[in-house]
């Protein structure tokens, strides 16, 4: 196997050009003024500092320059550490290549010259270079679609990638991971990787590095209806410059920030972010021709002109509704082109092609949503670590029959093995919690009641008894948003949730339904008796308050909707769907109150 690349006995040029390495993403201008001094003091007597100049430069204009003028570099790279025998800097050279590639739209050839780089690169290559090529796998894997293979990928590579050697390497991996859980629909935990990004990027002097993470950031505070908090995220990023010193040719981006403003309302923005994105480097790469062609769309519908806005998103129709096996349109972009021809479709009132295209989304969302689930059970970070050290120990073992000292690191591993299995069983359970509870209030998830409502209603069924289910809807809840922002309002959601586990049985089902609507599965449970149990619930809120500062949030209270499986006789979606029309009826009547599905009397 062969060593690292880090020769003992290294040249003055080969130290230059491995400091401009691990600076790589952490001061891209610093990186590069330095690979171009190496490669100049290393020329021709120097084959090993050139091979590494030649392999920072290449990388460099992957992130900076356009694909075509890494390729030419890398290849040149490649070429070098072949001439000295360096197999392990080929494989960074090609994996470049590869990401190139990936970038000019070509994922298949990039995945497959991946592929057969990643066994023997696993082998050969350490840290922050594995961790590389693991992501560089991961990108190519989120391109054609297999996000639970990218997101473990991913996350292989954060623990394959120290802060401390190469900072900014762990910076990026937040972003790509952020970048993948938004094409999971997992919002809350992009957010959470993408600021936690943010935090370590605002450290480094990396432009580009520091754009993608505020666009990513951008998406995801406008797939979570939240657009106007991204405008002063716009700002920031086209106050960054775009040159080879600032965002780079491949991380402009406006057509990603084009949407985002036309859905906070902003035309004159959207319009001059159109323009932008319509002047940039393009590579080919059908997400940013489909997030261009919804951006004109917005843009011609914020001008009234809906002729236009069909006209942009009419030859996106047929990918949107009919993705081919190797489609390389993600999950996001799918979704909300979907969401807006439907827009469309019921603007012009043709009602059966909006049903048509809401089912396709409500398709695609179901998807995202089954493939987050499973990506949530893919501890792959720690599984290939555990592998890994399990080769060493298999090593020591050998050798601990020729000296006591072997014998003694052979323990020290394998107590780490066992402290890292223990961390596997842990994470296991972590990852199975979150992928039930909603982060914010602590309740359970749509996704878990969706698992879990079923049997309860064919357990009632064969016991003979009452299932009961409720619906509540905490009222005027936009108003608490609108005036006092959505901290306020976070802290409302989490506060019912408590009140709702504090109230709640143990044989109960309590969730949060989305936004602010919950659901509650109540068994041996009758109508009348689900209903009571409901009003004290509802009296207990009205008792409650929010505290703010020079202020209280007073008179809270919710309107519910309820039925019990000896009213409705259908299956769970019937049940709450009729619990769902009481809950309508209750809010038409007034809000703050209760009425269950067998009261036609109060409508």
């Amino acid at each position: 196997m062969p060593t690292p690349l880090a020769p003992a006995d290294s040249s003055p040029a080969l130290r230059l050009a491995r400091r401009a390495w691990t600076q790589l993403q952490s001061d891209s201008r610093r990186s590069v003024d330095e690979a171009e001094q190496a490669l100049a003091l290393a020329s021709d007597v120097d084959p090993a500092g050139r091979a590494w100049a030649l392999l920072v430069l290449g990388f460099n204009r992957l992130n900076l320059a356009t694909p075509a003028a890494a390729i030419e570099t890398l290849q040149q790279a490649g070429n070098a550490f072949a001439a000295i025998g360096r197999r392990d800097g080929q494989i960074l050279a090609e994996t470049g290549i590869a990401r190139a590639w990936w970038r000019q739209g070509r994922l298949q050839q990039a995945y497959q010259r991946l592929q057969v780089l990643r066994d023997e690169g696993l082998q050969s290559l350490r840290g922050e270079q594995r961790g590389l090529l693991l992501n560089a796998l991961a990108g190519c894997l989120s391109s054609l679609g297999d996000s639970e293979q990218a997101f473990a990928h991913m996350y292989a590579a954060l623990r394959d990638t120290p802060a401390t050697h190469a900072p900014g390497f762990d910076v990026a991996l937040h972003c790509n991971l952020g970048h993948e859980l938004i094409q999971l629909g997992d919002l809350d935990a992009a957010l959470a990787q993408i600021d936690e990004g943010l935090e370590r990027c605002r450290r480094l002097t990396n432009p580009r590095l520091l754009a993608a993470l505020l666009i990513n950031r951008a998406i995801a505070l406008m797939e979570l209806g939240r657009a106007p908090e991204a405008l002063p995220v716009i700002d920031e990023i086209c106050t960054i410059p775009d040159d080879e010193q600032g965002r780079g040719r491949n991380a402009a981006c406006f057509e990603i920030l084009a949407l985002v403003a036309l859905r906070a309302g902003e035309a004159p923005r959207g319009r001059a972010l159109i323009a932008a994105a319509e002047a940039a480097h393009h590579e080919g790469i059908a997400d940013e021709a489909h997030e261009l062609a919804q951006a004109r769309c917005l843009l011609a519908l914020a001008d009234g002109d809906a002729a236009a806005a069909r006209a942009w998103l009419a030859p996106c129709r047929e990918q949107l509704l009919q993705p081919l096996a190797d489609d390389p349109l993600s999950p996001r972009i799918r979704h909300s082109g979907l969401q807006l021809l439907a827009e469309l479709a019921e603007r012009d009132g043709r009602l059966d092609d909006a049903l048509l295209l809401l089912k396709a989304d409500a398709r695609v969302q179901a998807g995202r949503a089954a493939a987050a689930s499973r990506a949530r059970y893919q501890a792959a970070a720690l599984q290939t670590e555990l592998a890994r050290m399990q080769r060493r120990l298999r090593d020591h073992e050998a050798r601990s029959r020729e000296t006591e000292r072997v014998a003694a690191e052979l323990s020290a591993i394998n107590r780490q093995l066992q402290r890292k299995v223990r961390e596997v069983e842990d994470l296991r359970d972590a990852l199975r919690e979150q992928a039930t509870r909603d982060a914010l209030t602590g309740l359970f998830n749509r996704r878990h009641f969706n698992d879990a409502a079923p049997p309860l209603l064919a357990q009632a069924r064969r016991d003979g008894q009452a299932l009961a289910a409720v619906i509540i809807d905490l009222d005027h809840f936009k108003a608490v948003n609108d005036r006092y922002g959505h901290d306020v309002g976070d802290r409302l959601l989490r506060a019912f949730g408590q009140v709702l586990g504090a109230e709640a049985r143990a044989s109960d089902l309590v969730c949060r339904w989305g936004g602010e609507e919950f659901c509650l599965l109540l068994p041996a449970t009758p109508l009348d008796a689900a209903c009571r149990l409901v009003e004290r619930l509802l009296q207990r809120w009205r008792s409650s308050s929010l505290d703010m500062p020079g202020q209280r949030l007073e008179r809270l209270s919710f309107s519910a909707g309820v039925c019990d499986s000896h009213t409705e006789t259908g299956d769970i979606g019937a049940l709450l769907r009729a619990a769902d029309h009481a809950l309508l009826l209750a809010k038409r009547n007034g809000r703050a109150q209760v009425l269950s599905a067998a009261e036609p009397s109060r409508l």
